[in-house]
C-alpha cells in the first residue's frame, strides 16, 4: 500500500504544473487570474461534492467542525493562494522555474513542519541529510533559472 501512496504523490505532483498552465489559460479567457481561480475552485468543489456523494461519505458533524483549531480553517485560503499565484506565475516565469521554486519552498517548510511535528505530521528532527537535500534543491533552482 505504501507504493500506492508514493505513486499517488508523484502523479499528483506531475499534475501541479499542468494545473497552473490550465488556470493561466483560463485567466486569459475569464478576465484575469482571480476569476480563473474562482472558477477553478467552483469546478473543484462540484467535483468533490460528486465524489463525496458517489463514495457515500457522511456529512461532517457541525460540532466537530467547531472544535477544530482556527488555523485548520486556513487550508482553503492557502489552496486559493496557490491556484491564483500559479495562474499568475506560469506565463511569467515558466513551468520549470515556477515548480522548482514552489518545490523548494515546499521542501523547506516541510522540513520545519516535520521537525516540530505540527499539524498532524509525524515528528522528524532536522538533520544534515535533510539540510543537504534542501541545499541541493536550491542549487537546482539556481541552475534551472540560469539555463
Amino acid at each position: 500500500m505504501l507504493y500506492f501512496w508514493l505513486s499517488l504523490a508523484f502523479v499528483v505532483g506531475m499534475i501541479m504544473p499542468m494545473q497552473a498552465g490550465v488556470n493561466s489559460t483560463l485567466a486569459i479567457h475569464s478576465n484575469g487570474a482571480l476569476w480563473a481561480s474562482l472558477v477553478s475552485f467552483v469546478v473543484g468543489s462540484i467535483a468533490l461534492l460528486c465524489l463525496a456523494i458517489a463514495m457515500r461519505q457522511e456529512l461532517p458533524v457541525i460540532s466537530d467542525l467547531r472544535q477544530a483549531p482556527w488555523w485548520a480553517w486556513t487550508g482553503g485560503f492557502m489552496g486559493a493562494l496557490f491556484v491564483f499565484t500559479g495562474a499568475i506565475l506560469a506565463p511569467r516565469i515558466g513551468a520549470t522555474t515556477m515548480m522548482a521554486l514552489l518545490v523548494a519552498g515546499q521542501l523547506i517548510m516541510s522540513v520545519v513542519l516535520d521537525h516540530f511535528g505540527w499539524a498532524t505530521f509525524p515528528q522528524h528532527d532536522i538533520n544534515w541529510g535533510r539540510i543537504l537535500g534542501v541545499l541541493f534543491l536550491i542549487a537546482g533552482v539556481v541552475l534551472i533559472r540560469m539555463y
